[in-house]
């Protein structure tokens, strides 16, 4: 027990030098490889003149930057939905909460073009919101009881919809290229602007998130035992799916669809940590979801050197045979309500 106790504060210790060598990396290496010095002077000594300075400060930095954040809100983000749903392949990309979003920013660009930083955001934080009403409040009112995989189908039906909808409307008022960016997951070019106008945004969600970890813990035992235990079930839930909507409304809207890291990381974290307490599963489901995506973004610049691979390809190399592998352990069937 007092093992099991000291692994997660042992894992939570450590993660910020694992992210500092991680992020080293990413600013490091790309198509040039920028030394130690020069990033050094970069942010000591700016040399407006000097390439290398600007592409430390205008492309290499925002670049791990924003992958280090976008990682933590989608591992949160799946971290609530798989202790709330008590479904072991709840995540926003697979229950189709990023389609939301991505759907979202079409209708954004055609309604609004040129629309300014912020409007955007709040353009993807309720597409989010909207996917999220469609997908749970369809579950309730048709099933009675949804097995993970019926949710997680379902959630991909709709998604798929809003994907194939958002499509359509690009190529119709020929905006296609400019949703291409996101779909395509574009870390490459992260704003520095943007990001700065995400954070306070981000920043309620993590609030949220730690704020619902010790209900959500006991949420994941059951809806009857949290009740019995005093737990107001339905605040809780939209206190936490409010918490999901802001963080993957937010990292939608910075780079684009990327999936598998909400699936994957949470779980990753509670083989490692031992733990089932999401006040301990939340804050290292964040550093763990930073320090994978950062890392598969530096893996991207290699697996096809000179050239890129798709930041989604890489995540998907490790979530697809995951998500496979949770089918066949923990599969299950889905019954319709009898009127």
């Amino acid at each position: 027990m007092k093992f099991k106790a000291t692994l997660p504060v042992l894992l939570l210790a450590l993660s910020p030098i694992a992210i500092l060598i991680a992020l080293t990396l990413s600013v490091v290496y790309g198509s040039k490889a920028i030394p130690l010095d020069t990033i050094r002077d970069a942010l000591l000594h700016f040399d407006p003149d000097n390439v290398d300075h600007q592409i430390v400060r205008h492309s290499r930095l925002p670049r791990a930057a924003g992958s280090l954040l976008i990682g933590a809100f989608l591992a949160v983000s799946g971290a609530l939905m798989q202790g709330m749903t008590r479904n072991y392949l709840a995540s926003p990309s697979i229950l189709g909460v990023t389609d939301g979003s991505m759907f979202a920013i079409t209708v954004c660009m055609v309604v609004v073009p040129n629309a300014p930083m912020l409007t955007m955001i709040f353009y993807s934080l309720m597409g989010s919101a909207f996917s999220v009403a469609v997908v749970f409040g369809l579950a309730a009112s048709v099933f009675t009881r949804l097995s993970p995989v019926s949710l997680a189908i379902l959630g991909t039906v709709i998604g798929t919809f809003l994907s194939s909808v958002a499509a359509a409307v690009g190529m119709y008022f020929q905006v296609s290229q400019n949703v291409s960016f996101w779909y395509n997951a574009r870390l490459h070019q992260l704003e520095p602007d943007m990001i700065k106008l995400a954070i306070p945004f981000a920043v309620v969600g993590l609030l949220l998130a730690m704020l619902v970890a010790k209900s959500v813990t006991m949420l994941s035992l059951g809806e009857d035992v949290s009740a019995g235990l005093g737990v107001k079930t339905t605040a809780v839930k939209l206190t936490a799916m409010l918490s999901v909507v802001l963080l993957t409304g937010i990292a939608v809207a910075l780079a684009g669809r990327i999936g598998f890291v909400g699936l994957l990381v949470p779980h990753i974290v509670r083989m490692l940590a031992r733990v089932v307490d999401y006040r301990w599963i939340v804050p290292l489901s964040a550093a763990f979801g930073g320090l994978f995506l950062v890392l598969c973004d530096v893996g991207s610049r290699f697996l096809n050197y000179p050239f890129e691979m798709p930041i989604g390809v890489v995540t998907a190399i490790f979530g697809v045979p995951f998500f496979l592998y949770l089918i066949r352990t923990k599969g299950g069937g889905m019954r319709a309500r009898k009127n």
